[in-house]
């Protein structure tokens, strides 16, 4: 699609400013670690996961978008089999993609091979916009490759998933920014949406609390799946974020890529 690259960049830098200077104004937790290290180092990671995308690319040219367009072209995906009105394949489109990302993180939590590249994400010891970037590439790669195998399954019209992902790349940020909701306001957002508040329990140190609430952008898998907790059992002020072993590691690019390969 033209200029699809640039418009998703521009949104996303927007809603990062925007959730940044939010949290700034409106700060839910004190910070743990120096928030110029520790953004140096997310940024520095998101950078690292571009430039895989970019080798993915390589070996598997159709991304989330081209495969889309490519799908369609050829009539491929159950999407492009079956006549739907457009707004019914959009919902369809969004629901069946987040109950696959929410499928996904949950899985990433149960194999051990997995979870050792999706720790990287959970050892940031603060939680703030920044950890909606932090992601190992090895896990980056592997998600992108489920959702072409999707995008080829179900065939969704390539804004579909353009929309999709702005979407995802919004509500991530807003889930991990670092930002206090009224109280009535969080509890009637949560209804649809992952808030901050719904998504600080999942980066509890303590492993039945990080196994839940495993949404990205809708809030109703883990309710439905029963892997819900409304709240963290110390309060959202004395809970540790993390992984149980705390150190400055995670504020170092090294480190952190190094991570899935030690032995903690």
């Amino acid at each position: 699609m033209e200029y699809e690259s640039t418009i998703r960049l521009a949104v996303f830098l927007g809603l990062f400013i925007t959730f940044a200077i939010a949290e700034a104004l409106r700060p839910r937790r004190p910070r743990v670690q120096s928030q110029a290290r520790r953004w140096i180092t997310n940024w520095g990671l998101n950078v690292v996961n571009a430039g895989a995308l970019q080798v993915l690319a390589m070996a598997v040219p159709l991304l989330a978008v081209g495969a889309a367009v490519d799908a369609s072209n050829n009539g491929w995906g159950l999407f492009n089999l079956i006549e739907l009105p457009g707004g019914v394949e959009f919902v369809l489109a969004v629901l069946i993609f987040d109950f696959a990302i929410w499928a996904q993180h949950l899985v990433t939590h149960k194999i051990p091979l997995l979870w050792r590249f999706h720790r990287m994400h959970h050892a940031d010891r603060d939680m703030d916009v920044t950890t909606a970037i932090r992601f190992h590439p090895v896990e980056i790669a592997f998600s992108m490759l489920l959702k072409v195998g999707l995008v080829y399954l179900i065939g969704p019209s390539a804004i579909a998933i353009v929309i999709f992902e702005v979407l995802l790349n919004g509500t991530a940020m807003f889930n991990h920014s670092n930002l206090k909701l009224p109280l009535p306001l969080d509890n009637a957002v949560r209804r649809l949406l992952v808030t901050p508040d719904m998504h600080r329990v999942h980066h509890s140190v303590h492993r039945h609390e990080h196994d839940s609430n495993y949404g990205f952008a809708l809030s109703i898998w883990d309710r439905i799946f029963g892997t819900y907790i409304a709240q963290p059992e110390k309060g959202h002020d004395d809970m540790t974020i993390g992984l149980e072993w705390q150190n400055d590691g995670p504020a170092k690019i090294g480190w952190s890529l190094l991570l899935p390969f030690r032995r903690k």
